[in-house]
């Protein structure tokens, strides 16, 4: 049998006719992750299966919410999740198949599931947080201390944003004329880069950590599916670990981010963010005032008692030194009287010491005196006996020629003269030989 020929018209619409007819293809549920999202009156996208171990699609097919489904769809899955529906997000759509001959294959959807996307989303924050657990760094932010007033102040938002004007506005008008130091550190916010540029920012002020106090991250307007670029987690892992506090304000109320619980302080807007800094500062000025109130109340009542101690000394004083010499003259004669009693009780005993000493003093004076003139007596009479002219006196004679004495003959010669002592007196010679 021969092989049948058909145009391509009529094979798609073969292809059309094969897949309107088939039931098991209008009408199922299908998860898969969104894609090309446009939003219009109708809502045109695509929805794409990836490979887990690699992210490459492995299917792919246009899809399409048409006006009559999309308002209510919308609606609901906003009210759902948060967010409206954008691309990047895990769905689980009632489609229905269709094939057009000149626009090929396309799902009609009707219905989304939002607790399939909630569910999620919330996957995929649990994780990042459960991993920012296990490693120990995900309260390292939000155990920070703050500084006593944070005024020194890095922003990392949109250039030109109006979040950040709204910041800047708010923080530098404040009631109280606080001052603040601040610096806009660029960024995206919003889509696939998002995450990349932030990270980027706060590597530059970390490279200069000691001019800052901390990081306010702020992003106003736009649509909450743009969230989305903040369920990352290389972006909460560098804002868990960053040295200074962060402020993470990029929603509002019910716009929650794994950023919120990573950083230090979560607020609802930028403008909720410079009332919180502002907050502290006047919480300062507060206890300051307190303090110099204290200081002011403590003064006046230490300058009050002493006013009072001046006048009663102002009123004392020309008693003082009258009664002052009055009592001195008191204390001296109470002294005198107790030196004298002092005295006289430690003289008497020693004028007793010093009699004894007088009396015993004659009396070893006098022995001594007598054995000393004994001893003198005893003496002379020696130097007596011994003395040249006791033996004189006996007979002998000293012979002497110029003063010297004549021990021998042979040291005299004829016409020396000689002088010759006796004992009653001296006779001059002259030698004859």
């Amino acid at each position: 049998m021969e092989t049948p020929t058909f145009t391509l018209e009529e094979f798609t619409t073969r292809i059309g006719a094969a897949i309107a007819s088939d039931g098991s293809l209008r009408n199922v549920w299908v998860t898969a992750e969104t894609s090309d999202v446009r939003r219009a009156a109708h809502c045109y996208l695509e929805l794409i299966q990836k490979q887990p171990s690699t992210g490459e699609p492995v299917a792919r097919v246009r899809a399409t919410i048409w006006r009559s489904a999309f308002v209510r769809i919308d609606a609901d899955f906003m009210a759902a999740t948060g967010s409206y529906l954008a691309s990047g997000m895990k769905v689980r759509v009632l489609v229905s198949a269709n094939y057009h001959p000149s626009y090929g294959l396309s799902l009609n959807i009707t219905d989304i599931d939002p607790a399939y996307t909630v569910g999620d989303l919330m996957r995929l924050r649990m994780e990042i947080l459960s991993r920012l657990k296990r490693e120990g760094v995900l309260d390292l932010n939000r155990d920070l201390e703050w500084p006593e007033v944070p005024w020194r102040i890095a922003v990392i938002s949109a250039s030109g944003a109006a979040g950040y004007g709204d910041f800047i506005h708010q923080l530098y008008s404040n009631s109280r004329c606080l001052r603040f130091k601040t610096r806009l550190f660029p960024a995206v916010m919003q889509g696939v880069q998002a995450p990349v540029s932030i990270i980027s920012a706060l590597e530059a002020i970390a490279a200069d950590e000691s001019e800052w106090d901390c990081v306010v991250i702020i992003r106003g307007g736009g649509a909450t599916s743009d969230l989305a670029a903040f369920e990352n987690y290389d972006l909460a892992a560098n804002i868990s670990q960053f040295p200074l506090p962060v402020i993470i304000g990029i929603g509002h109320e019910r716009d929650i981010t794994v950023l919120d619980y990573v950083a230090n302080m979560r607020v609802k807007t930028p403008t909720a963010a410079a009332e919180w800094l502002i907050g502290r500062g006047v919480a300062m000025l507060e206890r300051l005032d307190g303090l110099a109130s204290g200081i002011h109340h403590e003064a006046a009542s230490m300058i009050a008692g002493a006013r009072e101690q001046l006048a009663y000394i102002g009123a004392s004083l020309p008693h003082i030194p009258r009664q002052a010499v009055a009592n001195a003259g008191k204390r001296l004669a109470r002294a005198v009287l107790a030196l004298n009693e002092s005295a006289g009780s430690r003289l008497r005993p020693e004028f007793s010491r010093m009699d004894m000493m007088a009396e015993r003093l004659v009396s070893v004076s006098s022995n001594v005196i007598d054995v000393r003139r004994a001893r003198l007596e005893a003496i002379n009479e020696l130097i007596d006996v011994l003395s040249p002219m006791a033996t004189l006196r006996r007979g002998y004679s000293i012979t002497r020629v110029d003063g010297h004495v004549v021990t021998s003959v042979t040291s005299l010669s004829a016409g020396m003269t000689l002088e010759t002592t006796l004992s009653d007196g001296s006779v001059m010679s002259k030698v004859i030989l």
